[in-house]
């Protein structure tokens, strides 16, 4: 189920979206294109439009929260080659599905929002590239790249002025690992998707060797509003340092899951509130605030906590992708903890030695703490292998299979010893 409207709080990206009025005349009438036909009538510079974006405070939605504007500073404007925009459309994040509502119901917000980053950067060919396993969101999505092309917004001599940019779709393969900014653009090139090294960054080495930005999909779709709005208005619909809307995808043990788009620093009671509350009147007991990667934190915690990325690293997590995955009393954390890792071991793609081997010995053990057969020194030789994977493989999946399992012994470690001790589950005791 996804929510598109609320009583409290009125959204950007998804306000007035049926389902049905996803077309180019329809993006119109809610003021679409007007801040890219702005820029290219009145001539507002490409560092405008970048200062704008800088005083926005919009920070990446697809994770890593950097800084729009100032990634968008990084890109050499006077590299005399071709430059590259992409779009990461590759949602593969467990617990997140905002970006494919894009596509699916806002598609010409995400196509304005990268002209719009094409002609500040001084690009002229783009790629979205859309998860492998959401086939008529693609679909949906080259219907609406070919209303741009007709309507001239897109292609040559966009809106009739000197400004070019070609943008196509990129169907992947549904790998998780292609989320990753650089097996992204090794997949864009028809290669397996494999991490890169890092230096060089895709700003000075990107796709085909040639300068690139990468940005999520939410990234792209906000820019408009931001143009539209002003940098200052905009960054105070949120708070310092995180300004605007973020679209949150809530999941699991809630009366209405789906996205809600809400200001940044939003209580994370009050995005529970605007989900239903908890499903069937049961108690909180744990939330992952970020997409399955990100350290769980304690249903107590989430509670007196922001749903902003300072205040979520100071409860001891992060933001990530937004995809806030709510378990109640009855979730077993051990029980959890393994499909999670079963999910990285799957998805690890084996270039990395303490990624490959790591994250399966987590799910090994894991498995066998789960069906009782645990040891006295598991906890502390889990903890061990995830020390020995977090921050030393080329990619950040094989942190994103260690720190789920330090954050849930460490947050529920009694569950763990009790399923060591009495080898079963601790939940049906107390329920």
């Amino acid at each position: 189920m996804t929510s598109l409207h609320n009583r409290h709080i009125k959204p950007l990206i998804l306000a007035g979206l049926d389902g049905k009025n996803w077309h180019l005349a329809d993006y119109v009438k809610r003021g679409g294109y007007s801040a890219l036909k702005r820029i290219l009538e009145e001539k507002i510079t490409p560092e405008q439009v970048i200062a704008e974006l800088k005083a926005s405070s919009l920070r990446g939605r697809g994770g890593a929260g950097f800084p729009t504007g100032l990634k968008w500073s990084f890109m050499p404007r006077q590299f005399p080659g071709q430059k590259y925009l992409v779009c990461n459309s590759d949602e593969g994040e467990p617990g997140t599905f905002k970006d494919r509502d894009i596509i699916r119901y806002n598609p010409h917000a995400l196509i304005e929002g990268m002209a719009i980053g094409a002609y500040a950067m001084g690009i002229t060919v783009g790629y979205n590239y859309i998860h492998g396993e959401i086939w008529a969101d693609y679909d949906r999505f080259e219907e609406a790249l070919e209303e741009a092309r007709a309507a001239g917004m897109l292609g040559d001599r966009i809106n009739g002025s000197e400004f070019c940019f070609q943008l196509h779709a990129f169907h992947g393969y549904g790998a998780y690992i292609c989320g990753e900014e650089t097996a992204l653009l090794e997949s864009l090139e028809g290669k397996k998707g494999q991490p890169r090294f890092k230096p060089p960054f895709p700003a000075s080495f990107g796709l085909y060797g040639k300068p690139t930005t990468i940005n999520n999909t939410e990234t792209f779709a906000a820019v408009p509003f931001v143009l539209n709005l002003g940098g200052e208005k905009y960054a105070a619909l949120g708070k310092p340092n995180n300004g605007g809307t973020k679209i949150f995808s809530v999941s699991g043990d809630v009366a209405l899951p789906g996205n809600y788009e809400v200001p940044m620093g939003t209580p994370f009671s009050t995005l529970l509130e605007l989900a239903g509350g908890m499903r069937e009147g049961k108690k909180i007991k744990a939330v992952i605030p970020g997409g399955s990667s990100m350290p769980v934190l304690t249903g107590e915690v989430m509670m007196a906590t922001d749903m902003d990325y300072d205040s979520i690293a100071k409860a001891g997590s992060m933001l990530g992708s937004g995809a806030v995955i709510v378990m109640d009393e009855t979730r077993c954390m051990v029980k959890s903890l393994l499909r999670l890792s079963y999910f990285y071991f799957e998805e690890s793609c084996g270039q990395c030695t303490p990624c490959r081997e790591g994250t399966g010995w987590l799910y090994r053990m894991v498995h066998r703490l789960e069906h009782g057969q645990g040891r006295v020194d598991d906890l502390e030789m889990l903890n061990s292998i995830a020390d020995n994977i977090q921050g030393r493989t080329i990619c950040a999946l094989g942190d994103a299979a260690a720190m789920p399992v330090r954050a849930m012994i460490k947050n529920f470690r009694e569950e763990f010893e009790y399923h060591i001790e009495h080898k079963c589950c601790l939940v049906p005791v107390y329920l």
